[in-house]
């Protein structure tokens, strides 16, 4: 199960009271405080994981509560501080606060990190508060409580670049071809209902990471179909690679299929439609692919890629095109 929204209920541990106490030793008839220090209490901490793909993990521990901190003792010796809780999330998860609003952070990287309930200091023993007129303090200092937030984690996927196009246009046989990812492929609308992350390796020194990214229907801008949960992953990549079907099972025109999903992009967010481009068109084996081609170059002042992922024609320069593009964005 794929998993890319959740709410998850954050908890820190109180920390532990100051202690109230003196010296009792043989020959010291006036010992002084001794009262240690509480220990600080466990803080919720939210962590960017290698080996985590989703959020799907979460869903069956959705209340994360850290311990307490242990109170203070005699001698000066401080209370054992709780420990903290880490929450493991995959690389691109942002973690928004639900009450205000505010993102708390975007784990971009691997080892990223954002404490989200910190825990409560504990509170000082009367040791402190002895003073050269007050040299028996009874004083003490209670640990302050743990925080409460509830926060939103939600996975947009960190791809170089992203495979768009309808239905069936062929996307997870292209990525699948060409990396080592395995997504599920099949006849029918849909197949693909969630991001495939794939590593295309062109050579030994030249690697990017492909997103099949599932397909879009007219309306996703509002929320129809896969709606956000499809546009909400295109905004991370760098780079788009737009696959277009010759010969559509619905019987939709090619030219119209394309156009449709350039304008949920725009009307998702405008910036998307200005992300470097590469358009082709697919399943190049088929005898419509050739007048689709044609069609598109009337309408669209772009190169167009002929391709097939299953015979691999037209794959070796798409993939250099690919990095050309990856290189002139980083440049």
């Amino acid at each position: 199960m794929f998993v890319d929204r959740v709410i998850v209920y954050c908890e820190s541990g109180n920390g532990g009271d100051g202690c109230s106490a003196f010296r009792r030793e043989p020959h010291v008839p006036r010992g002084g405080p001794s009262g240690g220090d509480g220990g600080r209490g466990g803080s919720i901490i939210i962590r960017a994981a290698a080996n985590v793909d989703n959020l799907s993990h979460i869903i069956g521990h959705k209340h994360w509560k850290a311990d307490r901190g242990r109170h203070g003792e005699g001698d000066l010796r401080t209370g054992k501080s709780g420990k903290d809780e880490y929450v493991d999330v995959p690389p691109g998860t942002i973690v928004r606060d639900i009450e205000s609003g505010f993102v708390l952070r975007d784990l971009k990287q691997i080892g990223e990190m954002v404490e989200v309930a910190k825990g409560g200091r504990g509170g000082k023993g009367n040791k402190h508060y002895a003073t050269a007129t007050h040299r028996a303090p009874r004083e003490f200092e209670r640990g302050q409580k743990g925080e409460k937030r509830n926060v939103l984690l939600e996975l947009k996927v960190i791809a170089d670049v992203g495979l768009l196009g309808k239905p069936n246009a062929g996307k997870s046989t292209l990525l699948k071809r060409i990396s080592r990812a395995d997504p599920e492929i099949a006849d029918y609308p849909f197949t693909t209902k969630y991001p495939n992350l794939g590593m295309v390796q062109i050579d030994h020194a030249r690697q990017f990471v492909m997103a099949d990214i599932p397909g879009l229907i007219e309306g996703a801008a509002e929320g129809v179909g896969l709606g956000h949960e499809f546009l909400r992953h295109v905004e991370r990549t760098k780079l788009l690679i737009h696959l277009v079907e010759p010969s559509p099972m619905d019987q939709t025109n090619p030219v119209e299929n394309y156009l449709a999903i350039r304008e949920e992009l725009k009307l998702y967010n405008p910036e998307l439609v200005d992300r470097p481009e590469i358009i082709c068109i697919t399943k190049c084996e088929l005898p419509d692919a050739e007048p689709a081609l044609e069609l598109l170059r009337e309408e669209i002042d772009k190169p167009i890629f002929l391709i097939s992922a299953v015979t691999g024609a037209g794959l070796d320069p798409l993939l250099e095109q690919v990095w050309s593009g990856l290189q002139e964005i980083e440049d």
